[in-house]
């Protein structure tokens, strides 16, 4: 499974020729944000996974810094972080103010739509979205910690079944490999 992560992530290399990033070089140069393995594999979609829910263009800065205190898999990390875009991030808000309705027990309120983009620019349509989720307040704001938190636990032992998984798997066809070829 390693090989396979490898081949789509970058490397130090591309991190150490970057001007903008040599000055956090000594930082972001550390093995154990580049290593892969199930742990820190698992421990970087945990950490994507949370930090893709933080409002804002602040998610892989903050990723990157969580990477950096947990040491676990910076790439894998910054990538897990794009779940949130566009087109995921209205059905992501109105599970997170579902789930913050339901853990504040607030009475059912009605639920007010999305702005639609049908008549308004990009930068429009984003200040109508950021008014829209104050206008939600406290249930969205615990909901979304809430939701962050059940997918980081959700993504990191899913990581750890997967990869114990295929690694069993890989353990079987190698017996079985070797039954044959004596």
């Amino acid at each position: 499974m390693r090989k396979t992560l490898k081949r789509y992530l970058p490397n130090r290399d591309s991190v150490h020729s970057n001007r903008w990033l040599r000055p956090f070089a000594n930082t972001l140069l550390h093995p154990r944000l580049w290593h892969l393995n199930r742990h820190s594999a698992a421990g970087a979609v945990a950490v994507g996974l949370f930090c893709g829910l933080i409002p804002g263009p602040v998610q892989m800065p903050i990723a990157a810094i969580a990477c950096v205190v947990f040491r676990v898999n910076l790439p894998l990390a910054l990538l897990t972080t794009l779940y949130t875009n566009p087109l995921t991030i209205v059905p992501l808000y109105v599970v997170a103010y579902a789930m913050g309705t339901w853990a504040m027990r607030v009475p059912d309120r009605t639920f007010v739509p999305p702005p639609e983009m049908s008549d308004m620019d990009l930068v429009e349509w984003g200040g109508a979205v950021v008014d829209w989720m104050a206008g939600l307040g406290k249930p969205l704001a615990l909901g979304l910690v809430v939701l962050a938190a059940t997918l980081s636990l959700l993504g990191y032992f899913g990581v750890k079944a997967v990869w114990r998984t295929w690694l069993i798997r890989s353990w079987e066809h190698r017996r079985m490999r070797r039954r044959r070829n004596p």
